[in-house]
This record gives C-alpha cells, sequence and structure tokens, in this order.
C-alpha cells in the first residue's frame, strides 16, 4: 500500500441513510480541515435509487465496494438498523476495514452489533479519525509526537 498523497487520495465510504445528517457533515469537515490530507468520498447520499430495497442494496454495494474502508457513525444503528447492519456485511464481504464513531456527544454506547464488525472504534476527535483511517486502509501509523509545554516552578 502506497501514502496518502493528492495523487493517491484514500478512497472512503462513510455511512449513510440516504441523506447528508449532521453527523455525515461533521466527518467531512473533520476530514478537510486537515492539511496534507487526500481523499475520496465514494459515498453518495443523494444517490437514492427508484426500485425500492434491492436496487437501495446495489447502489449500497457499489459505493462500499470502490472505497477502502467505511466510516460509520455508530448513532445511525439505532435509526436504521437494517440499513446499517447490511452496510457491514456488505463491507466485511468486500474485505473493507471499518472504523465506527462513537455517538457525538451522548452517553449512548457503540451497539454490539456496531462493535462486532468494527476494526477500530474512534471517538469524535479529528486526529483519532484520521490516523484510523490511515491505520485501516492504508496500513500507515501516524508520526506525530505529541508536545507539551510545561513550565518549571
Amino acid at each position: 500500500m502506497s501514502s496518502v498523497s493528492q495523487k493517491n487520495p484514500v478512497r472512503i465510504f462513510v455511512g449513510h441513510l440516504w441523506h447528508a445528517d449532521h453527523d455525515y457533515q461533521r466527518i467531512f469537515e473533520y476530514l478537510e480541515s486537515v492539511n496534507n490530507f487526500y481523499y475520496l468520498n465514494t459515498s453518495q447520499p443523494d444517490n437514492l435509487p427508484s426500485g425500492g430495497r434491492e436496487a437501495q442494496k446495489d447502489e449500497l454495494r457499489r459505493q462500499i465496494s470502490a472505497a477502502e474502508c467505511m466510516v460509520l457513525p455508530a448513532a445511525l444503528h439505532a435509526r436504521n438498523q437494517d440499513i446499517v447492519d447490511f452496510m457491514l456485511h456488505c463491507a466485511k464481504a468486500f474485505d473493507k476495514p471499518i472504523i465506527a464513531l462513537e455517538p457525538f456527544g451522548a452517553k449512548e454506547t457503540v451497539p454490539k452489533a456496531v462493535l462486532d464488525f468494527s476494526d477500530e472504534v474512534v471517538p469524535w476527535d479529528q486526529r483519532q479519525l484520521i490516523d484510523a483511517i490511515k491505520r485501516q486502509a492504508r496500513h500507515e501509523e501516524s508520526t506525530r509526537f505529541d508536545v507539551i509545554d510545561f513550565t518549571l516552578d
């Protein structure tokens, strides 16, 4: 695997329920605000196909198969278990790593079904999300160091 670059962006599918809700938009705000992190969004929540449930599943398969990893806001599971379970099974069938995001600002826990399928679970933290995407999609470890400022009295 090669590292993430402008010529080689990481392809990411972000779980959705056929609309770009607040969690979906927040993920992209995080991704957009990082310098030198290049990605291609394979999810298309506005592309709800006509033709019912099977057409929706086919469209989700297409979106997920084009990705290198899946980012799933875990709170989606409570809103529509059937679609989320399908996305989880589909990602695993295509051998795509799954990164689950803990429910944002809530006391809720990550549902067991999501935990069982996830390769990594991260909080809503931009740095941890980016590092998880690099680890899971490209097997890159972060080379960042934390800098701690302190003064001696």
